[in-house]
């Protein structure tokens, strides 16, 4: 019989893709949203967009699924997730307290909540060489505000409505997902979105903007390998939250001069200090992953970045931002 299935955050970057993979995998999908999503259509077999604030719509969104992926959210970059902390955690925890319930009102048999590497104390992060974070390092707690703490409260709420009601939840502790079909441009955009627009607009030989030294350092996780983790998450026995993200740290300037390669352009750097930058350093401790699932993300930053950083540069070149390439060049 065929699976049906809940993805919340439909018309976001990393719901809209986990769409296409269930799809994929032979599931019915029904995908909600506050958007549609920004750059195509929704696969979906059913899209309806529904504020997931109140429980009378969580409880019409899950109704008749076996799966619920919540990854719905009200976030952005750094600059967005360090400007509106009442609004992101007012936001985020109804929604994330209103799909439990619903989900245990309509019997959903398996739920996935999406939470984030932003839930780890800030004492773990203040030095460029990070030591990869355990999720066992959560607590004692001290996570970003606002967007950490809705975070690791939800995480919290997955717990309870396990051991009380037995709902099978699932985990995952996102560590910065990139890639195509993602928002680059606006103040929501990601680091590396926000990068590969940056370079894809400067010409060569100029200078772009960074924020901070440059020296602060994360590990990065491409899309495809973050909605292959998320499935294999749900359909894993593993009740408690796991990182999912990549080993390797990387400086935001290397990440630069990475980028400027891919686009074949020799850029100089100018930093900004009084701008957001974040911990200083975060990567991810994959321990507890691969002894689970016996998988990890794979995809290089190399192979990601490119990928990314060539249909970023298209999109631009769609809106004449920057010139449209001749026969003879492509």
């Amino acid at each position: 019989m065929t699976k049906r299935a809940l993805v919340t955050g439909a018309g976001g970057f990393i719901g809209h893709h986990f769409v296409k993979f269930l799809l994929a995998k032979g599931y019915w999908v029904r995908g909600v949203d506050i958007k549609k999503p920004e750059f195509e259509d929704s696969p979906a077999n059913e899209f309806t967009l529904l504020d997931l604030r109140t429980l009378e719509t969580c409880v019409k969104a899950s109704k008749g699924v076996d799966e619920v992926y919540n990854l719905a959210a009200d976030m952005g970059g750094i600059g967005f997730i360090t400007a509106y902390h009442a609004e992101i955690a007012r936001n985020n925890i109804l929604i994330n307290s209103h799909m439990l319930e619903a989900s245990r009102i309509n019997k959903v048999l398996r739920y996935f909540y999406s939470s984030s590497a932003c839930i780890y104390p800030q004492r773990l992060q203040n030095q460029s060489e990070v030591t990869p974070l355990k999720e066992e390092d959560a607590y004692p707690a001290d996570p970003e505000e606002g967007y950490g703490w809705e975070k690791l409260f939800a995480e919290k709420l997955c717990q309870y409505y396990y051991e009380d009601y037995d709902l099978e939840t699932r985990v995952a502790r996102f560590h910065n997902v990139y890639g195509t079909l993602g928002t680059f441009d606006g103040g929501r955009e990601k680091v590396p979105a926000a990068l590969c627009r940056k370079i894809a607009l400067a010409p060569d030989g100029s200078e772009i903007e960074i924020w901070g030294d440059g020296e602060q350092t994360r590990s990065f996780t491409y899309i495809d390998d973050c909605v292959e983790g998320v499935y294999r998450i749900m359909q894993s026995d593993c009740h408690q939250p796991l990182n999912l993200g990549t080993e390797r740290l990387i400086t935001i300037n290397e990440l630069v001069d990475m980028v400027a390669r891919i686009a074949g352009k020799t850029l100089s750097k100018r930093h900004d200090t009084s701008k957001p930058q974040g911990v200083r350093g975060r990567n991810s401790d994959n321990t507890l992953l691969r002894n689970t699932l016996n998988w990890e993300p794979l995809i290089s930053l190399e192979e990601g970045m490119t990928h990314t950083y060539k249909w970023i540069e298209g999109e631009l070149r769609k809106t004449n931002r920057i010139p449209m390439l001749s026969e003879s060049t492509r």
